[in-house]
């Protein structure tokens, strides 16, 4: 990387309609660390402090840019680790010890051998993102490793872009420019095989294209029925949904009623 050039490409929108500066939030997945080790590393080269902890995340507070979560994607422990956090013997259980819940500690454990640890971004400013380069660094030399390491992972790099302006044109613009060149994404990309097949990446349906492409000046309204009736799911190369519940959330709940959908603002 060239010193005197920024580590991330600015796109030729970099306000939001308030006239901020836009945001983006990164989701990383990796293997190869537990979730202590992941969290050390990222609060080391961020100069975090611990903001809450239970055997399955930690959340760290940065100065300036907010809340980082360091996590392991697996809902089973998600949920027993929050359940534990909650109950009177929480600080038994988070102990990783001998105390009643030292068993999620090892769990945590086990389970970052085989699922993804994951480091959840709050939104960055644009022109702050050179300050996430330091965490990335800090990750690979702590030894954590991407999808090319391994032969049944289906890792990815979740990129939370916040859009410009949350109007039918705009997301009409965006929407009609990402369906005519997702096919040439994934070949440029080269998307690991292990991706590929997976279910998370999804393309659009051609029924849905075509749709979107026929569809004269449609507004916010026909762009969410559309949406909704071809791609009811979170497994979309380009996801719409939190954007969608951004706009109208019980349409997006009664399409596809998933927790894991949170309303903004931005692409997913």
């Amino acid at each position: 990387m060239d010193s005197e050039s920024p580590a991330f490409a600015t796109p030729p929108a970099t306000r939001a309609e308030d006239g901020a500066v836009r945001g983006v939030g990164f989701e990383l997945e990796f293997s190869g660390l537990t979730l202590d080790r992941a969290a050390d590393a990222v609060r080391t080269a961020l100069d975090a402090t611990t903001a809450s902890s239970n055997a399955a995340e930690r959340v760290l507070s940065v100065d300036g840019l907010g809340d980082f979560t360091v996590e392991i994607d697996w809902d089973y422990l998600k949920r027993n680790a929050s359940e534990a956090a909650d109950g009177e013997d929480g600080a038994d259980r988070q102990d990783g010890g001998d105390g009643p819940g030292g068993w999620l500690e090892a769990l945590s454990d086990v389970a970052a051998m085989v699922v993804p640890v994951e480091v959840v971004c709050p939104p960055i400013p644009l022109d702050a993102l050179d300050r996430l380069a330091p965490m990335v660094d800090a990750l690979r030399a702590a030894g954590a490793v991407g999808t090319e390491d391994s032969l049944l992972a289906a890792y990815g790099v979740h990129i939370n872009a916040q859009i410009p302006r949350l109007d039918a044109p705009t997301l009409s613009a965006y929407l009609r420019a990402f369906a005519l060149l997702q096919w040439w994404l994934v070949e440029a990309h080269e998307v690991d095989i292990s991706r590929k097949v997976s279910p998370y990446i999804g393309l659009y349906p051609e029924a849905y294209v075509r749709l979107l492409l026929t569809t004269p000046e449609p507004d916010l309204d026909r762009l969410s029925a559309d949406y909704l009736e071809h791609n009811a799911t979170r497994n979309r190369a380009l996801d719409l949904l939190p954007l969608l519940a951004e706009i109208d959330a019980e349409r997006v709940r009664d399409a596809l009623d998933d927790p894991k959908i949170k309303a903004r603002p931005a692409f997913h």
